[in-house]
Parts: C-alpha cells; structure tokens; sequence
C-alpha cells in the first residue's frame, strides 16, 4: 500500500474518532454513527491493503524462486 493510500486512511479513522467523540458529547447519534463508519472503513481498506501487500510478498517470493532454477 502507497504512502498517500496510509496517509488517507489514518486521516479517515481519526477524522471518524473525532466525529463518534462529537457525536457523543453532542448527543448527536447521526453524528456518532457516521464516525463509527468512517472508522471501519478506513479499518476495512487497512485490512484490504494489508491483504494485497501479503499477496505480493509471496508472489514476489515465487518469482525470486523460479529465478534460481
């Protein structure tokens, strides 16, 4: 995952933590829930990219192998 991809994603879950806190604090529910999204979003693309960088670890690992023979 790109830099910019982490940066983005960091930014969202603590934009999602600020929003839940205001929510809270506010009584605001709509608020709150959105927050609570925005977190497991960025969790959820966390998760995805984390996956993706695996895959291409050992693809990469495959490569690096076949390359020997």
């Amino acid at each position: 995952m790109g830099t910019d991809d982490n940066i983005r994603n960091k930014a969202q879950d603590v934009s999602g933590q600020a929003k839940e806190k205001l929510g809270e604090a506010t009584g605001n529910e709509d608020l709150r829930d959105e927050g609570q999204q925005d977190q497991g979003s960025a969790k959820a693309k966390e998760a995805v990219a984390g996956a993706k960088d695996k895959a291409n670890e050992a693809i990469n690992k495959i490569k690096g192998s076949m390359k020997r023979d």
